[in-house]
């Protein structure tokens, strides 16, 4: 059955770098229906679809499509709201009144929980109509995705970030800590391990949420590095928690709560403050240093993975032919089925809506401050074709004259 109305797609959530592609995938592969009256973007996500706030991308030319595809950042703009219950019956009415029988939202868990729930509700009413997720988020931590579109790209950002760190460190040597995105996965977090191409090159420790955080053994970690090499640099997930789950931030004292209640994290730089404070204050290094890496990660221009920019195109196209030529529901998930190669399929949304993928166990090293072999393997291929690398002077020293 050819299921004739109008679609709507929506951005939800944090902006990546390749979330247009998946936006433009959806509108160019939906034009090619008859069956699709119009294809319509709502601004500012769910709220703009209760405002009756449309794009009519219909008329929305090509060429000017595919200039929005490669430009980061969510083109509809985006929404923090998480819809409950009353929110999506609203939602549905604004669908009913405008014959909307294909709903496309790209976002995360939560994203895949409002799809759910109007979805549940369309099914109650007898309406005839289909709604698909589209995977995004630059924390990959959706279920049953082997990692998601926007994430190979923060994760190429937060790698290129850390090379300079290091080299930085190299020449003025000191203690200089990384603060990452990741409230509850560390998979942001673990990309700065790219830049360990010499044996002596930083991170040269690496601390997720993942796993319990002491600030005594963080100190004595990093004495033991500073020893060693003269030199410290530090990556460090801004969700790290101690061993009763309460985020250091808030231990170390920071009480700024985000819309939702939650401790504030993205946008301040106390964690890494903090951090600071307690190495010089305890271990007495002078030059101690942070940087808290914040919003650069998600919409940087010139730090984009072309194989997520492909990916996340074709997750866009696939959730159209899924919905549109199959006439099915659900979330898009990717799986890998080779090194490297991927394939897309249609999950359900209750497996993927309102849950959290973290770090599998192998990914993370027995003492819990570094990564593996396995997650560098992992993520390779992941930060695309032109991922840059750093280099080393190897020339033998000159001999001495005066100074022997």
């Amino acid at each position: 059955m050819k299921l004739e109305g109008k679609v709507v797609v929506a951005q939800g959530g944090g902006p990546t770098a390749v979330i247009n592609e998946s936006l433009v995938g959806v509108v160019l592969e939906s034009r090619k229906f008859p069956q699709i009256t119009k294809v319509y973007g709502a601004i500012n996500g769910v709220r703009g679809i209760i405002n009756e706030d449309f794009l009519d991308l219909t008329q929305e030319t090509t060429n000017n499509l595919e200039r929005v595809a490669v430009t980061p950042s969510s083109a509809l703009f985006s929404t923090r709201d998480k819809p409950d219950e009353a929110y999506c019956q609203e939602i549905f009415k604004v669908f009913k009144a405008h014959d909307v029988r294909y709903f496309f939202y790209i976002g995360g868990n939560d994203s895949a929980d409002t799809v759910r729930i109007v979805n549940e509700q369309a099914e109650r009413s007898n309406y005839e109509f289909r709604a698909i997720h589209i995977p995004k988020t630059i924390d990959n931590d959706l279920m049953l995705n082997d990692h998601t579109p926007g994430y190979g790209s923060a994760a190429k950002f937060v790698a290129q970030s850390f090379i300079g760190l290091n080299l930085d460190n190299r020449a003025l040597p000191g203690v200089h800590i990384g603060v990452v995105m990741g409230r509850n996965s560390g998979f942001l977090t673990a990309a700065s391990s790219i830049a360990q191409k010499y044996p002596d090159d930083g991170p040269h420790l690496i601390y997720l949420p993942e796993r319990s955080f002491k600030v005594d053994t963080f100190l004595s970690d990093v004495k033991r590095i500073y020893d060693q090499h003269g030199r410290c640099v530090v990556a460090l997930s801004e969700g790290i928690r101690d061993e009763q789950g309460v985020p250091i931030i808030e231990r170390l004292g920071s009480r700024e709560k985000d819309s939702h209640g939650n401790v504030s994290l993205s946008g301040t730089g106390a964690l890494g403050d903090l951090l600071t404070k307690e190495v010089k204050d305890k271990l007495k290094i002078g030059r101690v240093r942070t940087d808290t890496f914040g919003y650069l990660q998600r919409s940087f221009l010139g730090c984009v993975s072309d194989v997520d920019q492909r990916e996340a195109r074709e997750v866009g196209e696939k959730a159209a032919q899924f919905a549109i030529w199959q006439n099915v529901d659900g979330s898009i998930t990717i799986h890998r089925t080779g090194y490297y190669s991927v394939d897309y399929k249609l999950s359900s949304l209750k497996e993927v809506a309102a849950k959290t993928k973290l770090m599998p166990d192998e990914f993370i090293s027995a003492d819990a401050n570094n990564v593996t072999e396995a997650f560098k393997y992992y993520l390779t291929p992941l930060l695309g074709s032109n991922m840059p690398s750093a280099s080393m002077l190897r020339a033998p020293r000159a001999e001495k004259l005066l100074q022997k």
